[in-house]
């Protein structure tokens, strides 16, 4: 039985989602610019980004008005309810701005710390997944389950590259490393795209390093929920040195792998 306090929170995340999943693909105008960079130039923010991400907070906002925020276009308040939300409104930006279509909102309720409720909807695939905390993870009415897990040498993994050159050079002697142990690796530029098609069992694997709370706060829980095991190096949380997710059976091989090709450092 959900909580009825998770259960309202999950509402909300999928109403806010939807709304900003609404704005991202019928808003996107033709002429579409770099409104800034991040990390590096290539690492970039829309005008879509930020206007998604104030609407995704408005609304929330006006419901809940004492929960904080942490948002990667800015939002960041502390909140005195125990609840935070966790926004990545545009996950996928650069899919975005050149017209791919695998770019997500992605949304995490926190209480106390502990993820309760995530919501990622992905417009263009027509598809919005969700978990609450202790009762599964659903693309709309379907119960989402990770496939069983295959030898490490048929395992289909996807990963993620940094903005940053330095970074993504090691990154890519990682992956030169691991595709003859795989049955192949794939790079979608979505984090919570890849978390999600993991739970749905499009993927046996995924891990990624430089990675913010907002990229893995929703797609970890969903992922987790629907029977996949997640981290970061051996021991640790997913952390912004590495996240891991994997279906059991692939998830220690691949992270053993992963720490002894130092794939959690530069």
């Amino acid at each position: 039985m959900t909580d009825p306090r998770h259960q309202e929170l999950l509402e909300l995340a999928l109403e806010a989602a939807r709304r900003a999943g609404d704005l991202l693909r019928d808003g996107r105008p033709a002429d579409l610019a770099v409104a800034a960079t991040k990390s590096s130039p290539i690492d970039v923010v829309t005008e879509m980004d930020i206007a998604a991400e104030k609407l995704i907070t408005d609304l929330i906002s006006s419901h809940r008005p004492h929960d904080g925020f942490l948002g990667e276009e800015g939002a960041a308040t502390e909140g005195t309810s125990g609840i935070r939300w966790v926004i990545d409104p545009l996950d996928g930006t650069v899919n975005y701005l050149y017209g791919l279509p695998t770019w997500a909102v992605s949304i995490a309720a926190e209480q106390d710390g502990e993820t309760v409720v995530g919501v990622v909807a992905a417009p263009m695939r027509g598809e919005t997944y969700h978990a609450v905390l202790g009762a599964g993870a659903w693309q709309g009415e379907r119960k989402l389950s990770c496939r069983p897990a295959p030898p490490l040498e048929q395992a289909l993994v996807s990963t993620g590259f940094n903005y940053v050159t330095e970074v993504r050079a090691h990154q890519a002697e990682v992956a030169q490393r691991l595709i003859p142990l795989l049955r192949d690796i794939r790079r979608s530029g979505s984090a919570a795209v890849d978390l999600c098609d993991l739970a749905s069992g499009r993927l046996d694997g995924y891990y990624e390093r430089g990675l913010n709370a907002w990229d893995w706060g929703a797609g970890d829980l969903i992922a987790r929920e629907a029977g996949a095991l997640t981290g970061g190096r051996p021991g640790e949380r997913p952390s912004r040195d590495l996240t891991v997710a994997a279906t059991p059976g692939v998830f220690e091989p691949l992270q053993r792998l992963l720490e002894d090709f130092g794939a959690w450092h530069d």
